[in-house]
């Protein structure tokens, strides 16, 4: 257990043993974070995975959602399981340190008892650890959204986070962020198909094709590890030219390309003669679910995009399916037993990264301080202090994205605020100093200008509609990811399970209901559509800071789920 819990702690953990029908005596062990890091190895091959942990080199807290919605056949089973109900699937007790990781129960407190996660330094002291164990049996994949999210990242262009991933020994990697630098960009870091770029690993995306209908990267790579010819297909995110403003990508398309993916199975299966294939996918969880009962001969999907800690793998007839949370909060450890060609067991453990458990890597340290160095005193300004829990997590509120859009509205003098449903951005405890760095960990685009501009009553109505059904669309393979648009000035009702145009009502502003035909002053940012000429957003939000001083947000009901 760790050092600094309490007295009071300790009996109020030992109360919620009993009341669970645990053995108390048998708490303080069973909760040691060092267990957390115990794995029994099985067979001949280990995946390690990280995934989404846009540019996050640091540790940091990062408070999972409260809710997620699923919708048919996917509502209450994970992924879409939150809070208790995650900790009774997996049979998890509350109060320790993986209800911690894996949920948002009180998190202020538990965050205070075990502290932050992540950060490259703590990740590579992990990765070594398994390597020394597992020498020539181990594939490090990174499933992208790795080289944006932070100021660094985006005034080094990516460069930093490439440099990250060098050292980390990244093995494999896809991409999705990564194309919001622009193509020639990611040509300069990862290569294509024809050349290598700064990436010392392989970058595969075999679902993105020129304007002649050619692969722009490697489809796939082949390793040998263990004694098992492993074959790693990429999958780049299939909307890219759609969650991002196209002049980053003009005349490039993507796709899910499902016959794509059973053919590249196929030929790794019979031509390359690979006994254990894997996707490396930036899908999000519930295509990547789709995609396995119809793709035949696909072992494992280590998948990313929405962000979801998945504790144990979601088995999807002989596939399994792997997501691995986001921030550099986990390691994902996949061990397999691959016998004539086929997977014979599997050992599985979602690693919390608690750093405070963790020893940094001397080597990754220095790397990360070197990188930061040049940054370190700007970011470091301390802009106002919250005595709000700021986070941005969730179906449809975000803390820090409700202080976003007050931004605008004051800045703007809107009545209406809209802010894209990202789901990176880390997390600001109560009491804690809200910095210009943190500023910029929720802002960090490459196409960050604010605008403001009259839109109508049906306008804003529709842009609702168009996004819910991007979340809620029974298909997953018409989703995107993300979450609802965020939403300054407003009140609204939700249905997810109706259909589109059908799912918004008692949308008011102001407490007034909203007028079809009416103009309303609307601000927003980061436009996928014509580039803003607003100040970044990044500007906006830190001048609204320095004036607050002091962060309090109260309880917003903006939204009532049906």
């Amino acid at each position: 257990m760790s050092l600094d819990i309490t007295r009071r702690d300790l009996v109020k953990l030992l109360a919620i043993a009993a009341s669970a029908g645990m053995d108390p005596r048998g708490l303080e062990a069973d909760d040691g974070p060092e267990r957390l890091l115990d794995f029994e190895p099985l067979g001949n091959v280990t995946l390690l995975h990280v995934t989404d942990t846009h540019a996050t080199t640091r540790p940091v807290f990062y408070r999972e959602p409260d809710t997620l919605i699923g919708v048919g056949d996917e509502r209450g089973k994970p992924p879409f399981l939150t809070g208790a109900e995650l900790l009774r699937a997996y049979h998890l007790a509350p109060g320790t340190a993986e209800a911690y990781a894996y949920t948002c129960l009180d998190f202020p407190a538990l965050a205070a008892r075990y502290g932050r996660m992540g950060g490259y330094a703590h990740l590579a002291t992990l990765v070594k650890r398994v390597r020394a164990e597992r020498p020539g049996r181990t594939l490090l994949l990174d499933g992208g959204d790795t080289i944006q999210g932070t100021a660094g990242a985006l005034w080094s262009r990516g460069e930093d986070m490439v440099r990250v991933s060098n050292q980390l020994g990244v093995d494999v990697l896809t991409a999705h962020w990564e194309f919001a630098y622009g193509i020639d960009r990611v040509r300069e870091l990862f290569g294509d198909r024809e050349g290598r770029g700064l990436f010392a690993g392989a970058f595969v995306a075999h679902n993105v094709r020129d304007a002649w209908g050619d692969r722009v990267f490697r489809p796939y790579t082949i390793r040998e590890i263990g004694g098992v010819r492993a074959g790693v297909i990429g999958q780049a995110f299939p909307y890219t030219p759609v969650s991002h403003p196209r002049r980053f990508v003009p005349d490039l398309t993507f796709g899910i390309r499902e016959d794509g993916v059973q053919a590249l199975v196929d030929e790794l299966r019979d031509a390359q003669k690979a006994d254990l294939v894997v996707l490396l996918s930036h899908n999000g969880i519930s295509v990547d679910r789709k995609l396995a009962a119809r793709v035949r001969g696909l072992d494992v999907i280590l998948g990313g995009h929405t962000h979801d800690a998945l504790p144990q793998p979601i088995v999807v007839g002989r596939t399994l399916v792997v997501n691995s949370g986001s921030h550099g909060k986990f390691l994902s450890r996949l061990d397999l037993d691959i016998r004539r060609g086929r997977v014979a067991a599997h050992r599985y453990r979602l690693i919390p990264v608690l750093a405070r458990y963790v020893a940094e890597d001397a080597e990754m340290a220095r790397l990360v301080r070197e990188l930061r160095g040049p940054w370190e005193a700007k970011l470091g300004e301390r802009l106002a202090v919250s005595e709000s829990l700021l986070y941005r997590r969730g179906t449809f509120n975000g803390t820090f994205d409700e202080l976003i859009l007050d931004a605008l509205v004051k800045r703007f003098d809107a009545q209406v605020a809209f802010s894209p449903g990202f789901r990176w951005g880390a997390t600001i405890l109560p009491g804690q100093a809200i910095t210009l760095e943190d500023v910029y960990v929720h802002t960090a685009l490459t196409y960050p200008n604010t605008w403001a501009r009259e839109l109508k009553g049906q306008e804003i109505h529709r842009i609702m509609e168009d996004v819910a059904d991007n979340l809620f669309h029974p298909d997953p393979y018409y989703r995107q990811g993300g979450d609802m648009v965020r939403l300054g000035g407003l009140t609204y009702t939700i249905d997810p399970a109706k259909t589109l145009g059908r799912r918004i009502s008692d949308v008011r502003v102001g407490g007034r209901p909203l007028e079809p035909a009416r103009r309303y002053k609307a601000a927003g940012w980061a436009s996928v559509g014509a580039e803003a000429d607003g100040p970044p957003a990044w500007d906006v939000v830190a001048d609204h800071l320095r004036r607050l001083g002091r962060v309090k947000l109260d309880p917003r009901a903006r939204v009532r789920v049906v």
